[in-house]
């Protein structure tokens, strides 16, 4: 990958319901499995909702190179309605949780931007801009496989809110 290629990466929709509403599906771990668009996810280790910065939900994972671990999402970013970040941290079962290089520095966030009477312009953004170069050897080289999992996630996003199935949008 080229260094542009760790630009952060957004993409956004236009979901027709209040950002208040998508932001408590956003904040309650049990929900991302429903929005998941990358396959990688199996469920929340708890129940607890997100209420602020310093926040760590546990999300257990599998992917094929290291099967079934954990994913300690320690949330950095957290404006109620508005902007939710998390920085995951390797966990139980993850090749990476004893070692320093645990916290790999990269990013998700939903930025939601009311846009109209009950509508918001949802932007998911993957910041892979800190990952130490080994880290950043470990990602896949093309950056379309992630917009394809964001596109996806928001998709499933839009459904929820709206209760009805989406189209795909350009953008």
């Amino acid at each position: 990958m080229t260094e542009a290629a760790y630009e952060p990466i957004a993409v956004s929709r236009r979901i027709e319901a209040p950002a208040g509403d998508i932001f408590r599906i956003l904040t309650d771990p049990t929900r991302h499995l429903d929005l998941d668009g990358s396959g990688m996810l199996r469920g929340p280790a708890s129940d607890a909702v997100i209420s602020g910065a310093g926040d760590v939900f546990v999300m257990r994972m599998y992917y094929e190179l290291h099967g079934d671990y954990e994913m300690n999402n320690h949330v950095v970013e957290y404006e109620p309605d508005r902007r939710i970040g998390w920085e995951p941290e390797s966990g139980l079962g993850h090749p990476d949780a004893s070692s320093p290089e645990a916290r790999w520095g990269h990013r998700w966030v939903f930025d939601l931007v009311p846009d109209g009477p009950g509508a918001t312009i949802v932007t998911e953004i993957f910041d892979a801009s800190r990952l130490t170069e080994n880290k950043r050897a470990e990602l896949d080289g093309d950056p379309s496989w992630w917009i394809e999992s964001m596109s996806t996630t928001l998709e499933r996003l839009d459904a929820l809110c709206t209760g009805r199935s989406s189209r795909r949008e350009e953008g």
